[in-house]
């Protein structure tokens, strides 16, 4: 972390509001990303981004160093993500017996052949329950168990939710791939 971004949150824990301005600065792009592969929509994302930043500043005395800023601010995001779904979206899960689906066949894309990847056009076509465990799962590195409570679903639900997200993207690249 840069001696800027240091001497930033420190003041930033004084409600600086320069300061708080810096690190917003230095940290909204990335942020942005990070709701806007949740929430698929670059408005709502703005929203969430608002609001994390809001509570992130009303509550950066729970930080303890700006070195874990960056990863608490994250966690902020996320979890409001999250909450803005849980809010705003109608979340469908499906309850399938996961045993059943490890047993399936799954389809691989030909390593030889690439595609070009828009990840937000992705993201905005991906069914939101898959999406929230995807994310969680491959990004953020949550095991089942926790996505299980972050979501407030069952282990065996995160599991299939997370291999039908593979499937979804399988089906996607091919018919990206068809579709050239």
């Amino acid at each position: 972390m840069t001696k800027d971004l240091l001497h930033s949150f420190q003041l930033a824990k004084k409600q600086d509001s320069k300061a708080q301005k810096s690190l917003y600065e230095a940290f909204s792009g990335k942020m942005l990303a990070i709701a806007n592969s949740y929430v698929g929509n670059i408005y709502d994302a703005e929203d969430v981004l608002m609001n994390s930043f809001f509570i992130a500043f009303t509550k950066i005395n729970d930080c303890k160093t700006a070195e874990s800023f960056p990863f608490w601010l994250r966690k902020i995001v996320i979890n409001n993500s999250i909450d803005f779904i849980r809010k705003n979206k109608n979340l469908l899960y499906f309850n399938d017996d996961f045993e059943n689906l490890e047993n399936e066949k799954e389809e691989e894309l030909n390593e030889n052949q690439f595609i070009d990847i828009n990840i937000e056009e992705i993201f905005a076509e991906m069914p939101i329950g898959y999406k929230l465990v995807f994310n969680l799962f491959i990004f953020e590195n949550k095991k089942h168990s926790e996505i299980s409570k972050i979501l407030n679903i069952n282990e065996g639900t995160s599991k299939s939710q997370l291999n039908k997200a593979k499937k979804w993207l399988i089906e996607y690249f091919k018919k990206e791939k068809d579709a050239k």
